[in-house]
This record gives C-alpha cells, sequence and structure tokens, in this order.
C-alpha cells in the first residue's frame, strides 16, 4: 500500500479458475455492470437463424435499445469478431425498428479488433469491453473496461468526459429527480455516493450501482434495484400492505429486479419502509460477495 492507496493486481480469468460460462452468467445477473446502463435481459444462448446462438440479447428498457452481446476468454479473434457482427445483423434484421449494438466482452482485445472495425469504416454500432479479475487487499473483483464505443465520435467523448451530463446538468435540467435520490439517500442507514449519466442518476455504495433513478412525470422518479429472492419477499409483502404499486422482474435463480416509481413526499411518509428496502438490497449483494 502507497499513502493509503491499495496496489491492485490484475488476472485472466480462466487463471482464477473461472470460464466463459461464468462471465456469461455474471453478466446475466446483473447486466449493469458492463457499463451501458440499467439493462434487462431479454434472452441468453439466443438461437439464430444461421443455426448458432447469441451469448445474451439486452435491452434498454426506456430506448428500446437492443445490445446484442458476444463473450469469449482470452483475446479476440476473427471467428468471434465476425460472429459478433454477424448476430448483430440478423437481430437488425429481425426488428428493423429498433436502434442495435453490438458488443464483443472478452479479456483482451487486440489491435486486430480495432483494425477490422476501421475497415468497417466505423458504419457498425459496436462496442468493446474487456473484462478482468482485480485482486485488493485479499479480495477478488471482476472488473470491466469499455475500450471501444463507436456510437460516439471524438467530440461528443470530450464534451460528456467534462461533465455535459454531470450533477450540474442535473440540478438545472432534471431537480425533481435529484431531489427525489436524496431524499432516499438521507433514510438509507449508510453512505450512498451519487453517479450523474446521460440517461439515469445512479446510488452506489461499495463501488456498485445499488439503485438507479430515471425521470418519470409529475416530479416523480422510478428506482430499480435488485434483490436476493430471501431479501425481496418482505419488502414485497410491505408495499402489499401499504397499497404502493412495483413490479418485479426476475433476473436469474437467485435474484429479481424491483422497480417502483414515487416521489420525496412519498419516501417521507414511509422512511421506515424504505429504510428497510435500502438495508435489504445491500444485505442481497452482501450475499452474493460472500
Amino acid at each position: 500500500m502507497s499513502n493509503g492507496i491499495a496496489i491492485s493486481k490484475t488476472s485472466g480469468i480462466r487463471e482464477s479458475g473461472k470460464d466463459e460460462y461464468w462471465l456469461q452468467d455474471e453478466i446475466f445477473k446483473n447486466p449493469i455492470i458492463l457499463g451501458l446502463g440499467d439493462l434487462d435481459v431479454i434472452s441468453k444462448e439466443h438461437r439464430q437463424s444461421s443455426g448458432g446462438r447469441l451469448d445474451l440479447l439486452l435491452r434498454d428498457s426506456e430506448s428500446g435499445t437492443m445490445y446484442e452481446v458476444e463473450v469469449m476468454l482470452g483475446e479476440t479473434d476473427e471467428s468471434h469478431i465476425i460472429r459478433t457482427i454477424e448476430y448483430w445483423d440478423l437481430e437488425r434484421k429481425r426488428r428493423p425498428k429498433q436502434q442495435h449494438i453490438a458488443v464483443l466482452v472478452a479479456e483482451t482485445v487486440t489491435r486486430r479488433f480495432f483494425n477490422v472495425v476501421q475497415l468497417l469504416g466505423n458504419s457498425i454500432p459496436i462496442v468493446a469491453i474487456q473484462a478482468n479479475i482485480i485482486e485488493v487487499g485479499g479480495k477478488r473483483a471482476l472488473h470491466f473496461t469499455k475500450i471501444l464505443d463507436v456510437l460516439r465520435g471524438p467530440e461528443e467523448e470530450a464534451s460528456e468526459s467534462e461533465g455535459s451530463f454531470g450533477e450540474d446538468w442535473w440540478r438545472a435540467n432534471e431537480p425533481a429527480n435529484v431531489a427525489n435520490a436524496e431524499a432516499f439517500s438521507r433514510v438509507a442507514q449508510f453512505p450512498l455516493a451519487s453517479t450523474f449519466t446521460k440517461n439515469y442518476l445512479a446510488l452506489r455504495f461499495d463501488g456498485r450501482i445499488f439503485f438507479t433513478f430515471r425521470k418519470r412525470s409529475n416530479g416523480k422518479s422510478r428506482i430499480s434495484c435488485w434483490f436476493t429472492d430471501s431479501n425481496l419477499s418482505p419488502i414485497t409483502d410491505e408495499l402489499d400492505r401499504k397499497g404502493l404499486s412495483y413490479d418485479v422482474r426476475p433476473y436469474d435463480s437467485g435474484g429479481q429486479k424491483l422497480r417502483m416509481t414515487f416521489d420525496k413526499k412519498l419516501i417521507k411518509d414511509n422512511a421506515k419502509l424504505f429504510t428497510k428496502l435500502a438495508e435489504a438490497v445491500k444485505k442481497s449483494w452482501q450475499q452474493i460477495g460472500e
């Protein structure tokens, strides 16, 4: 440790005793870890008309954008690059009214991948994400880094990195969503850090996104959060007793995503309930990290 900052160690996924199917399952359980937004899983091992199977088909419920995700270990190679583009094209033809983005997740994104993208003239919306295991203080964590995003040109990337959708923008343009997130943060019994993106406001704990807030009409926000099944039931029981609306979507065999719409007044009037909700989410994440 140098000046109080821990030094991390990076290792390969296969070296850590995991395989490609494990990586695929981790993304399936919680697609937000890719850093592409609050996405829903449409299907896993999605059958293609060519006879192949797309690893993951994801969708942004707000914009309707589809993400065709291929996962591999090791370095990117020609077969995976071609397969990613092929599956993207097949899904684009199946759903021509929606935007489609090809996503390749690999341990190492090689120069050959960039060369192929350049040869295509940046005509295909494609994202490359590098996945690794990092170790800090004896604990290991799965880490994703976006290496390439041809959806945005250099000017757009620069303006966003300068904070065009940062806290100042949100407070000026979406004050109600900020106020709702702050009201929720106050009733939680643990510190939550705010992250501002173009599409949503997120609350993080211990580096993980626990809650996302998206604007709704009349000064309301829609919150999304993930629970293990055992921690979700007491919360939904209490929501039912109070007559509060919500919806639950299965994410995997061990967890589900809850979404509900509220404003800061509803949080204030049901502070104890939202405190319990926040604690149940925290407990859920701690359980899968054990």
